[in-house]
Parts: C-alpha cells; sequence; structure tokens
C-alpha cells in the first residue's frame, strides 16, 4: 500500500511530466491499434483477391490487362504509396496485368489517353481533376465508340472524390475505402454514366461526370481555405466576409434549353434464340416474293430551343449520377439555379450546407430538365466556372448529354443501397 501511495505522490508532483506522458502514450496506443487495423483491412482484401488469381482459365485465354492512371500529387503527395500498398498487391494477386502511368503536370493524363493502347480495363488512381482529365481524353480520340466500351475503376486518392460516393461505400478510414474500390474493380460489376459535353466557341470540348458549377458560392468555397486559422468556423466567416465586400451577389445568366429525350429500355443481356431452320427458310422466300416495303427517310425536324433569363446566386447543370440505379423516362442533364432573396443569415447558411454537399438545392430554387442548353453571360462579365471541381474560365458555352456514354466499376454494396433509395 505504501508503494502505491508513493506512486501517486510522486505522480501529484509531476503532474506536467505525467500529464504529458499519458498524452504521448495515449496517442501511440492509439496510431499503433490504427495501424494494426489497417493491417487486418488488407490481410482480409489480399485473402480475397487471392481467390480472383486461383479461378482457372482457358489455354486460350490471356490474363487481364489494366492501364493505371495514377496522380501521385494527390492525397497530400502520399497517392503512390498509397496505392502500391493497398491496391497493387490485390490486383497483383487477382492475376491482373498492370500498367502503371503516372501523371507528372496538370493536362498530361489528356495527352496519355490518346496514346493509349488496347486495355481490357482503365483505373483512374486519383480525384476528380485526374478523373476529369481522363474522360476528356477517351472522348476527343477518334475512336472514341470503341475506347468508350473499356471499364473504368476509380480509386479514390483525391482531396475531391465527388464520383466515389455513387460507386463506393465510404469510410473514414481511407485504406478501407481504396481496398473496397479495388475489390469492386475485381469483381467486375458495371453501370453505365451520363457524361456532360462542355463547348465554348474556339475550344475543344471538356467532358464531366459531375456538372458544372457558376455563381456567389462557388467564388467563396474556392477562397474558405485562406481561414484555416479559424477551424470549424473558417466556413461561415469566408461567407459574411464576401457580403462585407459585395452585396447582393446575384448574377444575371441567359440559358437556352432543349426538352429532354425519351430514355429508351434497356437491352436485355442475352440474346434471343436463334428461329429454327423450317422458320428461317419460310422468312427468307417471303421476303424474296414479297419484299418489305422501304420506309421514306424520317425528315429531322429543328431543335426547338426554349430560352429562360435568371437572376441567380448560384447555377449549376448537373448529371444525375449522384444514383446511376434510379429509374427514370428522361435522359436529361439539370438545370439548378438559386433563388436571388436570400438574406445574409439564409446565405451563409445555405453555404454551409453546399460546402458539404454542393449538388443540393433549396426547395424555391429553379429546376429545369433539358437534353441540351447553352449558357450567355452577361457583356463583361468574368468569374470561373467549376467543371467537375476543376477550375475554367467563364465563357459563353454549350453543354449536352451524352446519355449512358462510359461504364464504371460499381460495388454490390454500394448498388443494392442504391436501389433500394431508388425504390423507396
Amino acid at each position: 500500500m505504501a508503494r502505491v501511495v508513493k506512486v501517486f505522490r510522486t505522480l501529484r508532483n509531476n503532474w506536467k511530466k505525467s500529464t504529458f506522458a499519458v498524452c504521448v502514450l495515449s496517442y501511440g496506443g492509439y496510431w499503433l491499434y490504427g495501424k494494426h487495423s489497417d493491417n487486418v483491412l488488407r490481410r482480409e482484401a489480399c485473402l480475397a483477391a487471392r481467390e480472383f488469381g486461383r479461378q482457372q482459365i482457358a489455354p486460350q485465354e490471356r490474363l487481364r490487362k489494366a492501364t493505371v492512371i495514377l496522380n501521385p500529387a494527390a492525397c497530400s503527395g502520399k497517392a503512390n504509396k498509397l496505392f502500391e500498398k493497398n491496391a497493387a498487391p490485390l490486383l497483383h494477386l487477382a492475376g491482373v496485368e498492370i500498367t502503371i502511368v503516372k501523371t507528372d503536370y496538370e493536362g498530361q493524363a489528356k495527352k496519355l489517353m490518346e496514346l493509349m493502347e488496347q486495355t481490357d480495363m482503365l483505373i483512374v488512381a486519383g480525384g476528380d481533376g485526374t478523373l476529369q482529365e481522363v474522360i476528356t481524353g477517351l472522348l476527343r480520340r477518334a475512336d472514341q465508340d470503341t475506347v468508350c466500351n473499356i471499364p473504368i475503376g476509380l480509386i479514390p486518392l483525391g482531396s475531391h472524390n465527388s464520383l466515389s460516393p455513387s460507386l463506393h461505400l465510404l469510410s473514414d478510414n481511407k485504406v478501407k475505402d481504396i481496398t473496397s474500390a479495388t475489390l469492386s474493380i475485381l469483381k467486375g460489376e458495371t453501370v453505365p454514366l451520363d457524361v456532360l459535353q462542355i463547348k465554348g466557341e474556339k475550344e475543344q470540348p471538356v467532358f464531366a461526370l459531375t456538372g458544372l458549377r457558376w455563381g456567389a458560392f462557388r467564388d467563396v468555397a474556392a477562397t474558405i481555405s485562406k481561414y484555416w486559422y479559424l477551424g470549424p468556423l473558417k466556413t461561415n466567416a469566408a461567407h459574411w466576409f464576401s457580403t462585407l465586400r459585395e452585396w447582393p451577389l446575384v448574377r444575371e445568366i441567359s440559358v437556352s434549353y432543349l426538352a429532354p429525350s425519351l430514355r429508351p429500355a434497356d437491352l436485355h443481356p442475352q440474346k434471343p434464340p436463334r428461329p429454327n431452320l423450317l422458320s428461317r427458310i419460310i422468312r427468307r422466300l417471303q421476303n424474296r416474293w414479297s419484299p418489305p416495303i422501304e420506309e421514306p427517310p424520317k425528315v429531322e425536324e429543328p431543335e426547338q430551343w426554349k430560352e429562360e433569363h435568371l437572376s441567380t446566386l448560384e447555377l449549376f447543370i448537373q448529371t444525375q449520377n449522384k444514383n446511376p440505379m434510379e429509374r427514370r423516362i428522361n435522359d436529361s442533364l439539370m438545370i439548378c439555379a438559386e433563388p436571388d432573396n436570400f438574406t445574409v443569415g439564409e446565405y451563409i447558411t445555405v453555404g454551409s450546407k453546399k460546402e458539404e454537399d454542393p449538388s443540393a438545392f433549396t426547395k424555391d430554387s429553379t429546376k429545369l430538365e433539358a437534353s441540351a442548353c447553352q449558357l450567355q453571360l452577361p457583356e463583361g462579365a468574368s468569374g470561373f466556372y467549376n467543371i467537375d471541381n476543376e477550375e475554367y474560365e467563364a465563357m459563353p458555352v454549350e453543354v449536352r448529354l451524352l446519355p449512358r456514354k462510359l461504364r464504371f466499376f460499381i460495388s454490390a454494396e454500394r448498388r443494392e443501397q442504391l436501389l433500394s433509395l431508388a425504390q423507396g
């Protein structure tokens, strides 16, 4: 008992050192537990990937090839280490032959896509910027109709991963997100996604999977990081400071748009059985004796554009890829515009919500469904667009929907979850 009392007396007399030691030991224990949990996740993922590698293939078949576009600058420069430690071993264990192509500067991924050779799958290891460059380079190719059939896998390594929630179940653990995304690629389940083609008057088209954002909320979001020293108050502070510089922050824009097109029925994956020989002979004889009458060519009707003049704080032209499993009547993009009558308090509140989810809009916002639209900015207007979280100079553009243009790997768990949300 005397020894215990002596220990407590020593701790009390050296409370500063004792407090520091407790903090160090607590943090060390937490760090070791995190490392152990990550190793357990990697081990489980490796066991699952090894099952794919043990599957037998026919003598004439070859190993699957995957081209990996890796942005080493993603994830604060740790992308290379994260990929090689968590994703590459799973692909190797599954018997996938991978070719890793690292980007060295902004825009290089577009050029690399022009030179890409035939591959069984394309894997993008990075964030929104890398993905946007890859699909833009892919869809600028002359043989885009062929390369668009290559399934694309996304491994979230960037600071912004807007498309990942549509494809994977995300968590707070980076290792879990990377291994889960890699396993979903190995399982091979895909989902078609819409693409936006955004074209200026002179520039080559840019392609997006999320959308085009323009307005006051976008401009403030680009400045939030400057107020890092305010901690959790930085988002509200950035919006409040913007109102001190200028108020109201209303933008005028003219939007012309085409009505949405009907969504064709999903094709059945299995081919219908071939008719028997007698039926084929009878059909050929009928076509010979009474050939089918050729229908006159259809005259294409001129496109009917509707025009809207909007006064708004923010405009967002977005795809409906947020839930790709949702069954829709039309193939369409959404034109969303916030009202122009916010008070300063409402502006700060809505801005904080948009920082978490830029696609969220208030109930009083204007929402238009279209297959294509044209944006005309007022004379002298300046600023920037965000296209899939990448900054572009604002200018008059035409935005067209390319429905179900690309196929992406999706996890079975996320697919089931999205189906239940669509049906519920």
